[in-house]
């Protein structure tokens, strides 16, 4: 036998065309029941920021997906090679708004991957120990972020009067920015606190300040 039979027919042992049926209905099973607990688990770390139904609903549906691609694809090299260049010119556009989004898309894609292929008890073990992870860094305290102090004022002498307030209120404090227009002064100050609300109001009370609010990086307002 030819050095270039012994290549084809490794290689073509590699392709198994004969896919029960019953196989494949374990498979997508399998994978459904994984991508329902993505679905869950999604739903439950998303509850305190910007969830989307669309978006969950995408995880729960891309194990089966996925699995039932590299499920065709180990029954014919046709069929590979095609699925192949189909997916090397599709193009997705959608940004990742939250980095933990990141990992519930390489999660779900590797279940539907994982099971397609068969090892079903890796796919199983492996949503164990991610949802024992994420449990786990919940757990973890993490230090606060710093703020963003807006003051806007008429009077632009107004440092020397917040500076004893920001050295009794804030931890530590960092003036980022300072624009003058007119006869009005507009400041931004980071700052590290947990009394601001407290912090707001001592502010407020000088005579001289139009306005002042506190965000965090993201633009979300600490009132």
């Amino acid at each position: 036998m030819k050095i270039n039979d012994v290549i084809k027919k490794s290689f073509l042992e590699g392709f198994d065309t004969d896919i029960s049926t019953t196989k494949i209905m374990i498979t997508l099973i399998i994978t459904a029941i994984i991508g329902i607990y993505i679905y869950i688990v999604y739903k439950y770390k998303s509850k305190s920021s910007f969830y989307s139904k669309d978006f969950n609903n995408v995880l729960a549906l891309l194990p089966v997906v996925t699995g039932a691609i590299v499920l065709a694809m180990q029954s014919s090299i046709v069929i590979s090679l095609g699925m192949v260049g189909a997916l090397s010119i599709v193009r997705f556009r959608n940004a990742v708004k939250n980095s933990l989004d990141l990992l519930f898309l390489f999660w779900s894609i590797s279940i539907g991957i994982i099971c397609g292929a068969g090892l079903y008890e890796i796919g199983l073990l492996l949503s164990l120990v991610v949802t024992i992870l994420l449990l786990i860094l919940d757990i973890v305290p993490i230090k606060k972020h710093s703020l963003l102090l807006i003051i806007n004022s008429k009077n632009i002498e107004i440092e020397k009067e917040l500076t004893p307030i920001l050295k009794k209120l804030t931890s530590s404090y960092i003036i980022k920015s300072r624009s003058i227009h007119d006869k009005n002064i507009d400041l931004i100050i980071e700052i590290r606190s947990k009394r601001d609300i407290e912090l707001l109001k001592e502010c407020n009370k000088l005579k001289d300040i139009l306005n002042v609010s506190l965000m965090s990086h993201d633009g979300e307002e600490r009132l």
